[in-house]
């Protein structure tokens, strides 16, 4: 196995899975909780509420929730705190999670209210996650080559990439020790089970953008 692939000695494919399921019902929890009006900081307050519900073991990273203006960050940039949702807003939620010493990481847009072009942005995120992961089933694409099929589709229909994001590996808790790095700088074709596609994108002119992430699976 390639040793950006290396797992430990208890990685099993099966609790990946089921760290991946868990994280999507907790983000659909979250989902059910956000409402005008209410900040970042609240939002995550009450994140915590479904995690304990759901036996969470842990955060492999900390709980990203950006509303508004705030989608146009990326991992490692602060938010705005003052910024709350609106009637008619966007929204993403991006977390990592731990079950069973396995890692699970999610991440989807919502729009609440009325808001056409934010509610096509946050499709056109999942749109192209689906486009890429198609790409990398059907095309053995690298990692490096996906990035670059991703930023193409993007721009070819009319949405702004954000080229910082990478993707990134997952495995048993922690796959940090493995030291797997970027997706997007992997040069051999990602094994199905271990690898995080993230997508970002942004309005070309408009101060949002919609962020999607999942699992490579075959």
């Amino acid at each position: 196995m390639n040793h950006r692939e290396a797992v430990g000695a208890r990685f099993d494919p099966a609790r990946m899975q089921h760290a991946r399921a868990q994280c999507w019902a907790a983000l659909r929890g979250i989902r059910e909780r956000m409402r005008p009006g209410i900040s970042e900081e609240e939002a995550r307050a009450e994140a915590m509420q479904v995690f304990e519900e759901l036996g969470v073991q842990r955060l492999w990273h900390p709980l990203l929730i950006r509303i508004g203006a705030n989608t146009l960050k990326t991992y490692r940039q602060r938010s705005d705190p003052s910024v709350r949702l609106g009637e008619n807003d966007i929204c993403f939620i991006d977390l990592g999670l731990v079950f069973d010493g396995h890692e699970g990481d999610v991440g989807d847009t919502f729009v609440i209210g009325e808001a056409p072009e934010r509610r096509a942005c946050a499709e056109a995120a999942r749109c192209l996650f689906d486009e890429v992961a198609q790409a990398w089933r059907t095309q053995g694409l690298s990692g490096r080559a996906l990035y670059d099929f991703a930023a193409e589709r993007a721009e070819a229909t009319g949405w702004r990439f954000n080229h910082a994001i990478k993707g990134h590996r997952l495995s048993d808790y922690p796959h940090s020790v493995h030291k797997g790095g970027d997706l997007g700088t992997l040069d051999g074709r990602p094994t199905s089970g271990l690898w995080v596609l993230e997508i970002q994108i942004a309005h070309p002119t408009e101060p949002f953008g919609a962020f999607y992430e999942d699992l490579l699976t075959a």
